[in-house]
């Protein structure tokens, strides 16, 4: 087995560091930009007397970055051809994102907004597979350029990664055909700024049933949408809302997928990302080790480098070592889904996604104790660190989840295993 990565790909990586260096550096050093990524920058990204949602001049660097990285061609760069893109391979968005994460805190790769010079488009992909041509027509360019920004809406109040039993409901009006929609949504990401939120409803069927439930494509102004506040988070700003939706109606148009498929539509969101958060978390992990293996050295007390110390060895000995294994079994996932059906390995991206999120945690947690004081204050970014990635142990798809996902695989109650035993009383 080949385990070196292929040598276009690690002339990209020099390419984008040169990019990077050449554009987006001077960007964040100018006009004291650099004050949203030192130890003032929760306070300079969030508008708290706005509800806790990004500041205006946050949201317009980022735009910029993006513009810029649009207009090098980096920006698109894992999108297919047909969207301007490259077509880059899932492999290819695992190394990026990771050599990204590596680099720390940034305009280039800005891991609590998933903003990066090269593109994470989680739902280009959705309109790609499950788009009408004309909701396709009508997206996908301005889902890119930020023209349209869409929103998340599954979560609910008392279903969260239960959302087999949702208690939103769309019914369809039998004389025009439209669609109403009353519920509530927790969490729906990107209420500050969406222009449509993918609502998700069940429509048919029972409780626990997964057929039944239908996403909708439900434009922000439609009447009976109300944003009623947004969540303080752990990392501020947030753009994580409370939704309600009474008697909102939408035409037979604003189906999204498979109408009683919705979930089908909302696995494919989640499946796009865990992979690449597993990256991210992955090298923002490796950073986290590396800084404290350097002040390690550098660090002298009673009279002698931290480093000598076996205290300070051995739990970054271990991190370092789990970062490896963590770093091998992801790339080798995203080569295989490069290759195969994804339901066939979607237990190794579970395993990925856990592992990773959980080695994060772990990294920054070190990095703050073997910093010491220092690492405690937000002039070090390992706070920052902790915080954004300790959300990913939880949203779209709990570690519990993940595992739940591997035991189904393992005991054959999910996955290829599970086709294989029907008949025998395996659900």
């Amino acid at each position: 087995m080949d385990f070196e990565l292929p040598a276009a790909l690690t002339s990209l990586l020099d390419e984008l560091d040169a990019f990077i260096d050449r554009e987006i550096r001077p960007l964040e050093q100018q006009d004291d930009n650099v004050r949203f990524f030192d130890h003032r920058r929760e306070y300079a990204r969030t508008d708290f007397e706005a509800g806790g949602t990004p500041r205006p001049e946050w949201e317009a660097l980022l735009a910029e970055m993006f513009r810029r990285a649009d207009a090098a061609g980096w920006l698109r760069y894992g999108l297919p051809k047909e969207v301007g893109g490259s077509g880059g391979s899932n492999l290819d968005m695992a190394v990026i994102r990771e050599h990204l994460a590596h680099q720390g805190l940034g305009l280039h790769n800005d891991l609590q907004n998933e903003s990066s010079v090269v593109g994470n488009f989680p739902f280009v992909h959705m309109f790609l597979s499950s788009g009408t041509p004309e909701q396709r027509e009508e997206f996908l360019e301005d889902i890119i350029t930020h023209r349209k920004r869409v929103g998340f809406g599954l979560t609910e109040p008392e279903h969260g990664s239960d959302a087999t039993w949702m208690a939103t409901t769309g019914v369809q009006d039998g004389g025009s055909g439209d669609w109403i929609i009353n519920g509530v949504k927790r969490f729906n990401s990107g209420m500050h700024s969406a222009t449509h939120d993918v609502v998700f409803a069940r429509t048919s069927g029972s409780d626990g049933d997964p057929r039944g439930i239908t996403a909708f494509i439900v434009p922000t102004d439609t009447p009976g949408f109300t944003v009623e506040h947004h969540w303080w988070t752990f990392n501020m700003p947030t753009d994580h809302a409370e939704v309600t939706l009474r008697d909102v109606r939408v035409p037979s148009s604003a189906v999204f997928g498979e109408v009683g498929g919705g979930l089908a539509v909302a696995q494919q969101f989640v499946h796009e990302n865990r992979i690449r958060q597993a990256a991210s978390g992955v090298g923002a992990a490796q950073y986290c080790i590396d800084r404290s293996v350097e002040y390690a050295r550098e660090r002298v007390t009673f009279g002698r480098p931290l480093a000598d110390r076996q205290a300070v060895q051995w739990p970054l000995a271990e991190l370092h070592t789990e970062a490896e294994l963590v770093r091998t079994l992801v790339r080798r996932t995203a080569w295989q889904l490069d290759r195969v059906d994804h339901l066939t390995i979607s237990d190794r991206v579970s395993m990925c996604n856990y592992r990773a999120n959980r080695l994060v945690c772990d990294a920054a947690d070190r990095a703050i104790q073997v910093h010491g004081g220092l690492g405690y204050t937000r002039h070090t970014p390992f706070e920052h660190i902790y915080r954004h990635h300790r959300r990913y142990r939880i949203t779209e798809g709990s570690e519990e989840i993940q595992m739940r996902k591997v035991a189904g695989y393992l005991f054959g109650y999910a996955g290829p295993r599970a086709r294989t035993r029907a008949g025998r009383g395996v659900e």
